[in-house]
């Protein structure tokens, strides 16, 4: 192959790796659900029927990762990141107070969370919180791994960034996951009243709008951190029965 082919073929692979990915990814999908025998179809329907709220979650979020290669969604979020990080009030206190907040979406916050949780002798549910914490990061990275998509300030003109500059990809948020995945756990687990519901997931979008102030997030990393993260929570929900927090 001469150089000049090599390069081409080289920009190609670099330009259009996701497009392909993700052709080859729905390929294998499609035969392997042309292959499965009729019942085991049918009662992998039936089983995705019951479960539609997770499977909507987890389709949702796939859609928004499919987006992330169409130039229009990027013009979207790069407009939206730019009116909430750069346009109107901005001052050194609500810089602080953005920052603080913004924090309590993080790993620490959540394994803090944990261990309150077990010293008020709820054992189960820190169980859940730190294996959930622990395997949804391993989505997360995962994920970042290959979308591989850069961080507003490397890609934004101007763009503020409140703190240090976090490293690593950008999508999904790591921080608006773990919240959602907190939230919802513990939605289930201590059945709120309306109010309830909504002050959680209040404080769940605050920690994902935070990541967009403070210069480290698209909006699209938010809404998937948010849907993947919901997602989580849901599964964990169904995973309880099982006692699997118990055997530790």
């Amino acid at each position: 192959m001469s150089s000049g082919l090599k390069s081409r073929a080289v920009r190609f692979w670099a330009f259009y790796r996701h497009h392909i990915l993700l052709i080859a990814l729905g390929m294998l999908l499609a035969v392997f659900l042309v292959r499965l025998p009729g019942e085991a179809l049918a009662a992998l329907l039936a089983v995705l029927w019951a479960q539609r709220a997770l499977v909507g979650l987890i389709c949702a979020f796939t859609i928004v990762a499919v987006t992330l290669v169409w130039s229009v969604g990027q013009r979207f979020d790069t407009r939206v990141f730019v009116f909430f990080n750069l346009h109107g009030y901005r001052s050194d206190w609500l810089d602080q107070v953005a920052w603080q907040i913004t924090q309590l979406g993080s790993t620490v916050a959540a394994f803090a969370a944990a261990g309150l949780l077990y010293l008020l002798h709820l054992r189960p549910v820190a169980i859940e919180i730190v294996l959930g914490t622990i395997t949804v990061w391993l989505v997360v990275e995962a994920v970042k791994l290959l979308t591989q998509r850069h961080r507003p300030y490397i890609s934004v003109e101007g763009a503020r960034v409140v703190g240090w500059r976090e490293r690593g990809g950008s999508f999904p948020s790591g921080h608006t996951t773990q919240t959602f995945f907190l939230v919802t756990l513990l939605a289930h687990r201590f059945q709120q009243d309306i109010a309830g519901y909504i002050a959680l997931y209040a404080f769940a979008m605050l920690i994902g709008f935070t990541r967009i102030y403070v210069g480290a997030h698209y909006p699209r990393d938010i809404i998937a951190g948010a849907l993947l993260g919901t997602a989580w929570g849901v599964l964990a929900a169904l995973v309880d029965p099982y006692g699997l927090s118990s055997r530790f």
